[in-house]
């Protein structure tokens, strides 16, 4: 009987998780992000996936996941203005996204993210 209590408990815990991240990435609106980022001139240099002079968001994506403070590295990227290097070895300030709606920021990082 504790087994199989502790089986379904185990069993509602990752569906409750499962649920969770999925609920998150759902939030996402995929075109809202998309229009800000072409707004804000991002796929001059970045591809969704290829890269450009800048990496594909699918490249930036895996790397900021892989962070436990991806997300807050990738928003203080894309407002901060500090240094991107290109693949030649250069180094240019990175643009910074202008809008007085931090939302929309956040859904491009959100968007960034569930690539």
């Amino acid at each position: 009987m504790k087994n199989l209590f502790n089986l379904l408990l185990k069993t509602l815990s990752a569906m409750c998780f499962t649920m969770f991240c999925l609920s998150a990435h759902a939030e996402v609106d995929a075109d809202g992000a998309k229009d800000f980022a072409k707004q804000n001139n991002c796929f001059r240099c970045h591809g969704v996936d290829k890269d450009k002079d800048g990496p594909a968001f699918t490249k930036s994506a895996a790397k900021f996941k892989a962070d436990p403070k991806g997300e807050e590295k990738l928003l203080h990227h894309l407002t901060s203005g500090e240094k991107a290097k290109f693949p030649d070895g250069h180094e240019e300030d990175h643009m910074i996204l202008k809008s007085d709606d931090q939302s929309k920021i956040k859904n491009l990082v959100d968007w960034i993210l569930s690539l």
